[in-house]
């Protein structure tokens, strides 16, 4: 058997402390994780059972990777995230067993073109076009579970241009981290590779070109995305 034509490079993401890198398969995101989020996203926080959107695999770039303001956007925004990597497959796993799964932890940023995706939600339809566009996952290296173990809580925190804009606590996800992966494992298999971005805290907003965002979680080390101008001829 021959590909027609050649297949695209394995989207993968750095390991801390190494020069090996994790193979990444699927990219899941949690939407409204924390209640102020979900507040000032004009959304209830109550504890519904949560919902998820995904990112293609090849969306994800490395921490210090300079990216493009995006086409089809006038409202270019960051979101902190703590990201979740998948290392040993499961299906409907037991939320007691469900760190088991977990190769290790990232500090993410969900970049969101969020005119695009505010107009999905109120015609009714898919987030795609407001979150899954090119290098819109920034995840930075991933710390293995053995090295930094499992994160409950921990500052989370963004800033841009040195000027802080987030500023929360892991705890104060709605859904943790066990309970996610348990979910997600009822309606698919969990397998090696597979990525989850856990939710963003309040006082998200834009980023403009020049505009240089860093993030950082406790325990986690921090990451890095200066924002350059828009690709010449996107609209």
């Amino acid at each position: 058997m021959a590909f027609v034509f050649d297949p695209m490079p394995q989207p993968s993401v750095a390991v801390a402390g190494s020069d090996d890198r994790l193979p990444v398969r699927r990219v899941f995101c949690v939407g409204r994780n924390y209640a102020a989020h979900a507040r000032e996203m004009g959304k209830d926080p109550d504890r519904d059972p949560p919902f998820f959107f995904t990112k293609p695999a090849d969306a994800v770039v490395d921490s210090g990777v300079a990216v493009a303001y995006p086409a089809e956007t006038l409202n270019f925004h960051y979101e902190a995230e703590l990201v979740v990597a998948i290392g040993k497959a499961g299906r409907d796993i037991p939320t007691q067993h469900a760190l088991d799964h977990v190769w290790g932890y990232a500090v993410g940023n969900d970049l969101t073109r969020r005119d695009l995706q505010l107009a999905a939600r109120e015609q009714g339809r898919p987030w795609d076009w407001g979150k899954a566009f090119d290098f819109s996952a920034v995840i930075g290296p991933v710390h293995p579970v053995a090295q930094v173990g499992h994160l409950g809580r921990g500052r989370i925190s963004l800033s841009v241009n040195d000027v802080l804009k987030q500023d929360s606590d892991l705890a104060n996800l709605i859904w943790s981290v066990p309970e996610i992966i348990s979910i997600l494992s009822q309606s698919m298999e969990m397998k090696p590779g597979d990525i989850i971005m856990t939710g963003t805290p309040e006082g998200v907003g834009p980023l403009v070109p020049g505009d240089h965002c860093v993030i950082e979680i406790e325990g986690l080390g921090k990451i890095e995305t200066p924002i350059t101008e828009r690709v010449k001829g996107q609209a």
